[in-house]
């Protein structure tokens, strides 16, 4: 049967209610506050009944009906949550030492039907979230302003936002992130669609980036990067940013770029579906050699060599855009 069958595909290491219901659209909005080390705002879901209903494992909630959603956190403050605009009931679970804590959200009197239904979250991040590297400005290359980059894989993607963490949970998004005035935000998704409720500076020492991710993706790719940074085309789908002091070395590294997407496409046969490509060369406390986030590489300045003997790694990363 369905049921069954969604049962056998539950995720073990989620505790969302993936099964019975699909979040398949995300608008975000985000404020980054390097002061207190957290992002705050709102995650808005677009929330689906699933075809089947399975809660298996013995991480899952016990008291789950079919008009609650439940979505994975990992330190968050949930301050309010609305259903399609009015106040919801929510609550959440005891906390699992490496899951977090599932969040379970009544959609009565709005659920009784399949939806779709707007499920609105306000809430902010831990200083100790495990998605989030906030670095001072003495770890960077600069070491004028402060850095904040992500890591969601493997199961951190709750740490930033309430959502289901799983990889075979995907969405599409749109989200707007408010940064101090000397900032630039980055995230893996094309630059600069904004979304209808995009908010406009609030005051002169902040600005706003738009982000829109038409293809959907799961949460362990999803990544925002902000700090003091500049770009360099190096192609006509591909940007690279790094910190303005080494952004030219960057530039040099990376610019065979181009012929890595033109390969995989002639070999797959298929054309790259992501829109842009860009890289983003982060401090060197990221710790892997590359992260392939949709739109936006992360990749560490140990491969900055001079001599382009280590962008092959950049090619590994171009092939996730296919194989994923």
């Amino acid at each position: 049967t369905r049921r069954a069958m969604a049962s056998a595909l539950a995720d073990p290491c989620s505790q969302a209610s993936e099964c019975a219901f699909r979040c398949s659209r995300l608008q975000l909005l985000w404020h980054v506050d390097f002061e207190r080390k957290v992002l705050r705002g709102c995650a808005e879901w677009t929330v689906q009944r699933s075809d089947g209903y399975a809660l298996t494992g013995d991480s899952k909630p016990k008291d789950v009906d079919d008009a609650t959603v439940v979505l994975d956190t990992k330190a968050l403050k949930i301050e309010a949550v609305r259903v399609e605009g009015k106040p919801a009931t929510f609550s959440l679970c005891d906390e699992h030492h490496v899951f977090g804590q599932a969040l379970k959200i009544s959609l009565r009197p709005a659920g009784q039907g399949d939806g779709p239904f707007q499920v609105s979250i306000d809430y902010e991040t831990s200083p100790e979230s495990s998605a989030c590297q906030w670095l001072s400005a003495e770890l960077t290359a600069g070491k004028e302003h402060p850095y904040l980059f992500t890591q969601c894989q493997a199961i951190h993607g709750r740490a930033l936002l309430p959502c289901q963490d799983s990889p075979g949970a995907k969405f599409s998004y749109e989200a707007s992130v408010t940064v101090p005035e000397w900032a630039t935000a980055l995230m893996s998704a094309r630059r600069g669609a904004a979304p209808a409720a995009a908010a406009k500076p609030p005051d002169a020492s902040t600005r706003v980036f738009a982000f829109h991710q038409p293809v959907p993706v799961p949460a362990y790719l999803f990544a925002i990067a902000v700090g003091h940074l500049a770009s360099r085309e190096v192609g006509p789908r591909s940007l690279v940013w790094s910190e303005p002091s080494m952004v030219d070395e960057v530039a040099h590294e990376f610019a065979e770029v181009e012929s890595f997407l033109q390969a995989a496409e002639e070999i797959t046969g298929q054309p790259y579906i992501w829109g842009q490509y860009d890289l983003l060369c982060l401090p060197p406390s990221f710790p892997y050699g590359g992260m392939e986030n949709p739109c936006l590489t992360f990749l560490t300045p140990t491969l900055i060599a001079g001599d382009r003997s280590l962008a092959g790694v950049v090619a590994h990363e171009v092939s996730h855009s296919w194989t994923g």
